[in-house]
């Protein structure tokens, strides 16, 4: 009988290690997500500064903070809700990358552990396959804050599955329609 409640208890303890190391994994990669999401939100947020700047210079955001009331404007702009905090370290410090003129163009973490998602990026997180730690995941502008905007629309109309529209005749030109009949 005694014997019997041992072998119960190895049993149990066995399968309480395993719910825990299975319980670690789902919520590092509930983290890895987190920080996927809230990286790209930076991202937009630096493209968005750059590309609203007034005149025709387009600097990068001095801090963080600006990117929560850009008060280059009468009225301040708001390109990011708030500031998040890093998923992976809990804290609110970032890793920034910067410009030759000192603006943020990009955000990492600071954590040093070893990504467990190794597949399945988006376009944007190009290079993120091959990285060892998560300060290798940067959340960069693209060099050109336009190019992304005009990027974005044309993503939004495919994945709403709009076609560009087509450009009227002018008046007295034959259409394609016109021709069939």
């Amino acid at each position: 009988m005694l014997l019997a409640l041992l072998f119960i208890l190895a049993a149990l303890g066995a399968g309480m290690a395993a719910v825990g190391t299975l319980w670690t994994t789902v919520a590092q990669r509930e983290k890895e997500a987190e920080l996927l999401f809230v990286g790209e939100q930076y991202r937009r947020a630096i493209e968005s500064y750059q590309l609203r700047g007034p005149g025709s210079e387009k600097p990068y955001p001095p801090t963080l903070e600006a990117l929560l009331e850009d008060r280059r404007f009468p009225m301040p702009v708001r390109h990011l809700r708030r500031l998040y905090p890093d998923p992976m370290t809990g804290r609110p410090e970032w890793g920034l990358v910067r410009d030759a003129e000192g603006g943020i163009v990009g955000v990492h973490s600071l954590a040093e552990g070893a990504p467990m998602k190794t597949a399945g990026f988006s376009p944007d997180q190009e290079g993120f396959e091959a990285a060892t730690s998560y300060r290798e995941w940067v959340f960069k502008a693209r060099a050109s804050a336009q190019q992304a905007a005009e990027e974005e629309s044309t993503d939004r109309q495919a994945a709403a599955g709009q076609r560009a529209p087509r450009p009227r005749p002018t008046r007295g030109a034959v259409s394609d329609n016109d021709a069939d009949q």
